[in-house]
């Protein structure tokens, strides 16, 4: 058994480099589909990170009435940190938002003469709320009008306003944005591995009519079905593996050119800095996707059209 293996691979060998027009222009069309296929990797980064930074700015807000108690709110503030959905709390006082007011107004004369005309502070106390996902805000906008720490003693409700309306179009714009990179990704990873599977499927056959001669005689002579099929199945892991070499080894200068500029448009993500930290996974997903279809496809061509 062991020798059959050795010579099936020394066969498959044999057959690649035999036969180098066909085995170069499938290893040309397999690295372009590697380099697709790859390259959603580096998009679907790219995108995430930008979909964090949008989601990063949108939030809920609650501000509360003039003479909401501070110990009420941070009771509100500590309920909503119980919740699954919410990632994060931050409560600003009346104070904190007076001081930010006139930090940002400060050279703005007529907003500080019409706030010291009114005499006291007129801003409101407020809680920012960010949720783990777009999807969980309305469950913290039903939280936030229906639970009773938002009720004073006498059973008023001591919010003013939740912008969770105004924000709403922008939520619901995020997650159709998610949903449709979801569903684009997965289409054109869909059809390049069809047409992978086409490509190297219509490689293997032109490989097996070129040796059809060879496999008629070892047919005679009693050859197993393994013997056979096996150097095809060889030949098309070759495609994948030198494929998938020649792609790692294309995306390196890409990446390393592209990477100040994504780091300078999307600001929290350098491409070449993913591909360095990510290479083990990116590797696997290269060549394990490489060698699968090259392997898959050839069995079917063989089965097919040998009928071994």
């Amino acid at each position: 058994m062991f020798l059959s293996f050795r010579r099936i691979i020394r066969t498959g060998f044999i057959n690649f480099w035999r036969n180098g027009f066909v085995s170069v222009s499938s290893v040309v069309v397999m690295t372009i589909t590697l380099f697709v296929i790859g390259s959603l990797l580096f998009v679907n980064a790219l995108l995430t990170a930008s979909l964090e930074l949008l989601q990063d700015k949108v939030d809920i807000n609650a501000y509360f009435v003039i003479d909401a108690p501070l110990e009420s709110i941070e009771e509100v503030k500590k309920k909503l940190e119980l919740l699954d959905e919410v990632a994060v709390v931050r409560l600003t006082t009346r104070e904190e938002a007076l001081q930010r007011f006139e930090e940002r107004h400060r050279h703005d004369a007529i907003e500080m003469q019409a706030l010291r005309e009114l005499g006291e502070n007129p801003l409101l106390a407020s809680l920012s709320i960010k949720a783990h996902d777009p999807a969980h805000y309305v469950r913290i906008d039903e939280f936030l009008r229906t639970d009773t720490s938002t009720l004073s003693s006498d059973g008023r409700s001591l919010l003013y306003n939740v912008n969770f309306n105004d924000n709403k179009a922008a939520i619901e714009r995020l997650q159709q944005v998610i949903r449709g990179i979801e569903l684009f990704g997965l289409m054109v990873s869909v059809t390049l591995i069809g047409v992978s599977i086409i490509i190297i499927f219509n490689t293997i056959r032109m490989a097996i009519y070129i040796s059809r001669e060879e496999i008629a005689v070892m047919r005679l002579v009693g050859a197993s079905d393994m013997y056979i099929r096996g150097p095809f199945v060889i030949e098309g892991v070759m495609y994948g593996v030198i494929s998938g070499i020649i792609t790692l080894v294309a995306y390196y200068p890409l990446a390393l050119w592209l990477g100040p500029a994504t780091q300078s448009f999307f600001g929290n993500i350098n491409l070449f800095t993913y591909y360095t930290t990510n290479f083990g996974m990116i590797f696997l997903t290269i060549m394990g996707t490489g060698i699968v279809l090259g392997a898959f496809s050839s069995f079917l061509a063989v089965k097919k059209h040998l009928r071994v």
